[in-house]
């Protein structure tokens, strides 16, 4: 009988996908605990386990070299920056996963954090509380010009969603996509063009050794004054000091971020400023998409493949 071992706390907790995924594979177990599992509490968890369905559980390199039984992991969600794909391939584990299956989610609440900045939604809501009753204008987002950066699943649903509300849309990604940029109606860019000239930033990268730091100190400066930053990607892309005191400043007006690069963040000096928005890491958390991963990864335990360099996953 195949054991599998469910590490992620939501889909532990769905009695939807616990029914379904019980009725594929009755020896199941769950994090019932709600415990944040890695290293020694993800391997004791999962060391008689033949297959795994894990969501941001870092899997790496001495995580797997003490999981002999484990044959498939299975992912919740869609990133795979904490799974050492090189290891699992070595080792003959096979990757269950889907791209994009949660980009609505995400692209919605990346379109929440631009129009809360620009309406002043959370100072305003804060002064109304406090008992002051004073107008305050803010900005459309239809008179905006947003820059994607990294036009993948997520980048185009938003840059979609943009467009249809008439935004001025810029997208930059390393690869080449203008046939699809011209049926959009957005306009490639360089990563500097853009920076410079969006008044509003969206970053949807994945987070590799190419994207790692990717908004660093010296590029944050090159932004066009006022603009403001949207990360609903992956923590560990921008230099979050820097962005820090350039929100201090006054050179960026606004940044709304759902992920750091550490999480739970702590004690942050982003989170003392008033022009900062922070979410718990929750843009794949809506009841649709956790349905849709959780579907996704139940089949992932089925459907899946040794990771290839470039070819999956992508």
């Amino acid at each position: 009988m195949t054991l599998v071992g469910v590490c992620s706390r939501s889909f532990s907790r769905h009695p939807t996908l616990r029914a379904e995924i019980l009725a594929r594979y009755p020896q199941t177990k769950f994090n019932d605990a709600g415990s944040s599992l890695s290293g020694d509490t993800l391997v004791a968890f999962l060391e008689d386990c033949d297959k795994a369905v894990i969501a941001l559980e870092p899997i790496s390199q001495d995580v797997l070299d003490r999981l002999p039984r484990l044959q498939v992991i299975a992912k919740y969600g869609v990133g795979f920056d904490k799974l050492d794909l090189d290891g699992m391939r070595e080792k003959g584990i096979r990757l269950g996963w889907v791209p994009g299956v949660n980009r609505r989610a995400v692209s919605e609440l990346a379109l929440c954090f631009m129009v809360t900045l620009l309406r002043r939604v959370a100072p305003l809501s804060r002064s109304v509380a406090a008992g002051d009753w004073s107008p305050g204008v803010g900005s459309q987002l239809s008179s905006k010009t947003v820059g994607i950066v990294g036009c993948g699943h997520v980048g185009k649903d938003i840059a979609g969603i943009l467009r249809a509300m008439g935004v001025n849309v810029l997208a930059h990604d390393i690869i080449d996509q203008r046939a699809y940029y011209e049926a959009a109606g957005i306009k490639p860019a360089t990563l500097d063009h853009l920076l410079r000239t969006s008044d509003i930033v969206s970053l949807h990268l994945p987070l590799n050794a190419s994207t790692k730091g990717i908004i660093s100190s010296e590029l944050l400066t090159t932004m066009k004054p006022g603009a403001m930053l949207i990360n609903t990607a992956r923590g560990g892309l921008v230099d979050e000091l820097a962005l820090a005191e350039a929100l201090k400043s006054g050179q960026l007006s606004g940044a709304a971020f759902d992920v750091f690069a550490d999480e739970p963040p702590g004690d942050h000096p982003l989170f003392a400023l008033d022009n900062f928005l922070a979410t718990p890491h929750i843009g794949g958390s809506t009841e649709d998409s956790i349905l849709a991963m959780g579907r996704a990864a139940i089949q992932g335990l089925d459907d899946n493949r040794l990771p290839e360099p470039g070819v999956f996953p992508l």
